[in-house]
């Protein structure tokens, strides 16, 4: 997947066999068979609990 005119970095991501699992049952479900849309979908995920974990470990003073 390559938009270079968007100007934004490309990273690499190796996932475990249960991943890509769990990415091709969302994208069957939800998406459409859309595995770009799944995989977006779990990112967002990650980061809203991420988001979710570093606001709670400012609230309790701890990182």
């Amino acid at each position: 997947m390559h938009q270079d005119h968007l100007d934004m970095e490309s990273v690499t991501l190796e996932l475990s066999e249960e991943e890509l699992e769990r990415i091709d049952d969302i994208a069957f479900a939800d998406h459409r068979d859309n595995r770009e849309a799944a995989i977006r979908e779990l990112l967002d995920q990650w980061l809203k609990d991420r988001e979710r974990a570093d606001a709670k470990a400012d609230e309790s003073g701890g990182e």
